[in-house]
């Protein structure tokens, strides 16, 4: 059972939140925070598996209360909902040590995706927020990243992949290896790129 805390200022939002993820048998709401601060004294005591965190709340934000989370508990996955409008909200949440980005109004089943793709220690992101993500990035950054060496072909391969956002599982479907390979090739990518997660990875992707 993957346990799930919802922060998110908006009662209504975290309603509808608890309603999909109680629909599905193999995740339980654990909490729910309306701020920041409550967020990080929450998640202390629950230790839960995701954090399905909104960016913009009163008093401590989204992006400082991921900062905090985290770096307690470097091993919280907090999976960050974005709406359109929080394009100057995204790469502070990424460097505040956020696994993932989904949009709000994204569907259903992509939302549930997500929260199973993070407690598995993946980073699922929509292509939407992954192209202002790297648009972002490139701006504040527009020198040329010195090329990576000791890359495999193979390695190049999955590094395309995931900047295209897939996941292990659609990589090694596409691949045709298994997925294990897939996880042992992405350490391995990550460590060569100096990436600490798998956006950051798909960052390097876009810009490399």
């Amino acid at each position: 059972m993957i346990r799930v805390m919802l922060v998110d200022d908006q009662q209504l939002i975290r309603a509808g939140l608890r309603m999909l993820c109680d629909a599905a048998e193999d995740i339980e709401v654990v909490g729910e925070a309306g701020d920041g601060r409550a967020a990080i004294e929450l998640a202390t005591g629950l230790l839960p598996d995701v954090i399905v965190m909104d960016l913009r709340m009163p008093g401590v934000d989204g992006i400082t209360a991921t900062s905090r989370i985290v770096a307690a508990r470097p091993s919280a996955r907090v999976l960050v909902l974005t709406t359109f409008g929080d394009d100057d909200h995204l790469y502070p949440a990424l460097q505040a040590g956020a696994c993932g980005f989904l949009l709000k109004d994204a569907p259903p089943d992509e939302l549930l995706t997500g929260i199973r793709q993070a407690a598995a220690g993946e980073s699922p992101f929509s292509q939407d927020v992954l192209r202002r993500l790297v648009r972002r990035a490139v701006d504040a950054r527009p020198e040329a990243p010195r090329p990576v060496e000791g890359l495999t072909a193979r390695e190049r391969e999955v590094l395309g992949l995931v900047g295209e956002g897939l996941s292990n599982a659609e990589i090694a479907e596409r691949m045709f290896i298994g997925v294990t390979t897939v996880k042992t090739h992405i350490t391995a990518l990550m460590t060569k790129t100096g990436s600490p997660n798998r956006v950051r990875l798909a960052l390097f992707a876009h810009r490399g």
